[in-house]
């Protein structure tokens, strides 16, 4: 049941410490570990960027000229890094946490989230700069090569999630992409990100001085005045003092000025921020919903829907909702408009699947759950699905879905290694 990417995967891991080498940081220039060559650096970024992206909220598809944006911004910085010829993607997901993260090989994201809370041009080429040294200086790849994502986790059953839980499907440890997008970067190579980044600017137009701006803001952010940001940018790129100072030295040194575009950037995310409402509508009704109050979830859900009736995070969570409050026949409506708007994200394909075998649907259900497993593999997905097996007589096919969900922790787990042990004894 493990997918063939992942299992690839854990064959070139189980050998990374027989192929230990030497070679030259193609950004710094310093001689440094390899472990893993530059084919097998493109191939992880590759075969881990879609499903990191669903698992971070899925893109962003509401204002598809945003992203071609933000693309044209992040290839005006990656021409003029140290690697400019490293297959670089740009993409906007459909997140209201405020991040950023890049994966080997140059897939970059940059979330809903981060984009309103920015002022101009110059400070987007900042961030996505900040990313590409990331990529291009190997940093998540020197991070795997430590030993800090090297885990059981990456045996590659994906997340493991139970029916009813209300937090959004963020990664649990088990998918390497999210692992590698999310994990905390060192001291160091944020230092080395700020001012490799910065000199990219000042290379292809851009005021440098946005660059020690945007630290300033994160690091007033940071003091607790909004918490969620500590979940999102400041997990993986901490902010300090040190690095606002050492970024105004650098910045002193180049020379500022250069293009900063505040005219042309507030065009371009106007329609975020004139959807705002409705995702502060939308995470208010999750939150609503996790303390239980789903009439007042279905309020605000509902707010939300009537602003954008073509967001499918909106129904998705409507959905959620009926679910809970056993009306399945309900959710059953809402899960498939989210399906329809955006059929690619494994989410509203598991939530759609899990509300069929509810009613009792096995077909319908099994290839809800089958469809979104191909995009990212579940534990609570393996193991329904071992329950439709096993309802439709399929012994051996359910065997195979419950040893799968068996790897996972939890209540999930569990309940997968007593199904299967009952049809193995």
């Amino acid at each position: 049941m493990i997918s063939g990417s992942l299992a690839r995967l854990c064959v070139v891991l189980s050998l990374l410490f027989a192929l230990a080498g030497c070679a030259v940081n193609p950004v710094t220039g310093k001689k440094q570990l390899s472990l893993i060559s530059e084919s097998e650096e493109l191939a992880l970024g590759a075969e881990q960027y879609s499903p990191t992206q669903q698992t971070q909220g899925g893109q962003f598809y509401i204002d598809p000229e945003l992203t071609v944006y933000v693309r044209e911004v992040g290839m005006k910085m990656a021409q003029v890094s140290d690697r400019p010829d490293l297959p670089y993607d740009f993409v906007v997901l459909n997140n209201s946490v405020p991040n950023a993260w890049a994966l080997p090989g140059g897939k970059i994201a940059i979330n809903r989230g981060l984009l309103v809370k920015l002022e101009d041009e110059a400070q987007l080429a900042s961030v996505l700069g900040h990313e590409i040294v990331h990529a291009a200086a190997r940093h998540s790849v020197q991070r795997m090569q430590q030993g800090m994502l090297i885990s059981a986790g990456m045996a590659g059953i994906g997340i493991a999630v139970s029916d009813n839980e209300w937090a959004s499907l963020i990664m649990g440890g088990a998918a390497v992409g999210a692992q590698l997008a999310l994990a905390r970067y060192s001291q160091g190579d944020e230092l080395e990100s700020d001012a490799y980044g910065i000199e990219y600017m000042k290379a292809a137009g851009y005021d440098p001085q946005a660059a020690v701006e945007l630290q300033e803001i994160f690091l007033q952010l940071s003091d607790g005045r909004e918490s969620n940001w500590l979940s999102g940018l400041f997990a993986s790129h901490p902010p300090s003092a040190r690095r606002v100072e050492a970024n105004q030295q650098l910045v002193q040194e180049l020379g500022g000025g250069g293009y900063r575009g505040r005219d042309v950037y507030q065009r371009r995310i106007a329609k975020i921020k004139q959807l705002q409402p409705a995702y502060d509508a939308h995470d208010k009704a999750m939150k609503l919903a996790s303390e239980g109050d789903y009439e007042a979830a279905l309020a605000s859900v509902n707010q939300a829907i009537k602003a954008e009736p073509r967001e499918a995070m909106f129904y998705a969570l409507r959905g959620r909702i009926y679910k809970a409050q056993d009306q399945a026949e309900k959710a059953r409506a809402d899960f498939d408009k989210a399906v329809s708007l955006y059929p690619e994200m494994f989410e509203y394909q598991l939530y759609n699947g899990l509300n069929e075998l509810q009613l009792n649907n096995l077909t319908k259900a099994r290839e809800h759950l089958e469809r979104a497993n191909q995009v990212v593999p579940t534990s609570i997905a393996y193991l329904r699905l071992g329950d439709i097996s096993r309802q439709q007589g399929r012994r051996d096919e359910a065997v195979q879905y419950y040893a799968a969900a068996a790897e996972a922790g939890g209540d999930v787990g569990e309940e997968a290694r007593r199904k299967l042990a009952a049809m193995t004894n």
